[in-house]
């Protein structure tokens, strides 16, 4: 049993703060003239209450599920409080889905009321209304009339009713899991599982305050945004500005000018190569101001870790801090402090950049099952290729797979962040749970002597060569995707005598050298084109050589013209590669290497 700090449920943690912080701008959106419309906590506040009151007289008692289908905005959060305070359970779900796949969460998450972003959403559910038989209503969230969000909350300010405050026991949020096999399954988390996280995680960045700003760039229908973006905020008074979209990104965020971002290793990872190509492209005076920044950036970092320091690189990095540093702290609003990222660790080289910026970024470690943070890296205690030490009240332990390999195992979590279970999935949940309640989480780790966890793969997606040696190709998927010529990769090489590689280039990247080149810009010509397939292969060997062992290196490759996406399945809505689907689909060209 569990002792849960105060706000133990999410609608406590809400009220405190429309109370406490009434006039803090709380969410921002951008406007058709591309500017941010903000709306405080005492705006949002009403209209959590209104639509509290319209959700009762729809028909929604506690233990009810309330659905959603849209992506971030003000309103997605306005209804999950909404929910909250009738004890209801609420149930989000990403826009861009199959359709088959909302009618599998809507049933099996017996969504009695659903809130849904756009007409043709409405359309496409309400067309199948006679195969979704516990779906009452459904309601568009944007325009004015009685099927819409706006004609559910005039109804409940005529009609208001007071908030319950649940139990931490009482589930939440249902989030369904995009696996990468069969339907997803809905993760039950509770007021408590989110509330704790919220705490422990505002324990490791203490210095966080209602002046702080966050950007929306993560879905919160995932529970990283959503814990570590929307609850956190709600929390802290801050505020949060929508992602206009993945396009604009750029000019967004120096618009909404965030103090701490919640974002994953690709943000960071995309705009380091971005920042690269554009100094190889000027050369110069510009390139060696970078070059002679970043050295110096180093030099300072190691010296000051010896507690010692050197008047030549302080001043070559002040040069270089005024000249460049400074235009790339602007391109992040210019007020950015620390970002904090998850779904994979940082690259070491990477994370050093942007901390010698003055932009931290702290790696953490979690699961959809875990609320999701596990452990955390920062300003405080900070081990660079780490995901950092466990969050208070959590307790991560190593099952060893073997005697021989004693600092390494399946890393099992224990705490008040563990979920309740699968829903409908009795014989799932034992699976993934201990008899003493901790939560096996498919990955492996280690822990050093300092308590901080080091992710050494999944052990689903290990595999043995022909050689009977391991490989985890994750981990060299992410250094591939490093290089600026790569935008995605796949290793492959299960019971063969060597690794494959599947990659898709970067095309934006590979035009600019074929047009430079005289070749032809199309993806599927140049992918054909020997001189580009040995460009990328021959980058690829270089940078993984000295990191892998040569068994892990790649020997053959296979060049894509058509990228991995949502849209033809191969990744999950949280990008991750549907390892089954990519080898069903590219079978024939794969034996072919092997043949």
């Amino acid at each position: 049993m569990h002792i849960f700090e105060k706000p133990d449920n999410l609608v406590e943690l809400i009220e405190n703060s429309i109370e406490k912080y009434p006039d803090n701008a709380m969410f921002g959106t951008k406007n058709e003239e591309g500017e941010y419309d903000w709306v405080t906590y005492r705006e949002v506040g009403t209209r959590i209450d209104n639509l509290r009151g319209g959700l009762r007289q729809a028909g929604i008692e506690k233990g009810d599920a309330v659905g959603i289908i849209a992506s971030n905005r003000t309103e997605w959060a306005i209804a999950a409080y909404a929910t909250f305070g009738l004890g209801g359970r609420y149930i989000p779900m990403y826009e861009k889905e199959l359709v088959k796949v909302w009618k599998h969460i809507i049933n099996d998450g017996d969504i009695k009321l659903l809130l849904v972003a756009t007409q043709e959403i409405y359309d496409q559910l309400a067309a199948m209304q006679d195969e979704l038989p516990g779906l009452e209503k459904i309601y568009l969230i944007e325009g004015e009339g009685e099927n819409t969000m706006s004609g559910l909350e005039n109804v409940g300010a005529a009609s208001p009713v007071p908030s319950i405050r649940p139990k931490p026991e009482d589930i939440a949020v249902l989030i369904y899991t995009s696996g990468t096999t069969g339907n997803p399954k809905g993760v039950l988390l509770s007021h408590g599982n989110f509330t704790s996280n919220v705490l422990a995680g505002y324990k490791v960045f203490s210095e966080l305050n209602d002046s702080d700003r966050g950007f929306s760039i993560l879905p919160w229908a995932h529970s990283f945004g959503q814990t570590g973006e929307l609850y956190l905020y709600s929390h802290i008074g801050g505020s949060v500005g929508f992602m206009g979209d993945i396009t604009t990104l750029g000019d967004d965020m120096a618009k909404v000018q965030p103090t701490f971002l919640i974002a994953v290793p690709r943000v960071f990872n995309k705009i380091y190569a971005g920042l690269w190509a554009k100094i190889d492209e000027k050369g110069g005076l510009a390139k060696k101001m970078f070059v002679m920044g970043i050295e110096a950036a180093k030099k300072r970092r190691e010296l000051s870790e010896k507690g010692q320091s050197d008047f030549l690189a302080n001043i070559k990095f002040k040069i270089a801090d005024a000249v460049v540093f400074n235009k790339i702290r602007d391109r992040f609003g210019g007020r950015l402090k620390a970002a904090l990222t998850g779904s994979a660790t940082m690259n070491i080289e990477i994370g050093h950049f942007f901390s010698d910026l003055g932009i931290p970024v702290y790696d953490c470690y979690g699961l959809t099952e875990t609320s999701p943070a596990a452990t955390m890296n920062g300003p405080l205690a900070h081990k660079p290729g780490s995901v950092g030490r466990a969050i208070e009240h959590v307790r991560v332990d190593i099952d060893n797979l073997s005697p021989a390999e004693d600092d390494d195992g399946e890393i099992i979590i224990y705490g008040p962040n563990v979920m309740q279970g699968y829903h409908n999935k009795p014989e799932a949940t034992k699976e993934v749970m201990t008899e003493d309640g901790g939560f096996r989480t498919g990955d492996r780790g280690r822990l050093d002597k300092d308590g901080y966890l080091f992710i050494t793969g999944r052990i689903k997606e290990q595999y043995k060569l022909e050689n009977g040696k391991y490989v985890f190709p994750a981990a060299i998927e992410e250094e591939i995707k490093l290089h600026p010529l790569v935008e995605n990769t796949m290793i492959y090489g299960e019971g063969r005598a060597f690794n494959a590689c599947l990659v898709v280039p970067d095309f934006i990247v590979l035009e600019k050298y074929a047009a430079e080149n005289d070749l032809p810009t199309d993806p599927k010509a140049l992918v054909k084109r020997d001189e580009i397939k040995k460009l990328i292969s021959d980058e690829i060997t270089k940078l993984l050589k000295g990191k892998f062992g040569g068994y892990e290196i790649p020997k053959k490759y296979i060049y894509l013209s058509e990228s991995f996406t949502l849209e033809n399945g191969t990744l999950t809505q949280t990008m991750k590669l549907k390892r089954r689907i990519v080898l069903v689909q590219y079978k024939k060209k794969i034996e072919a290497l092997y043949s």
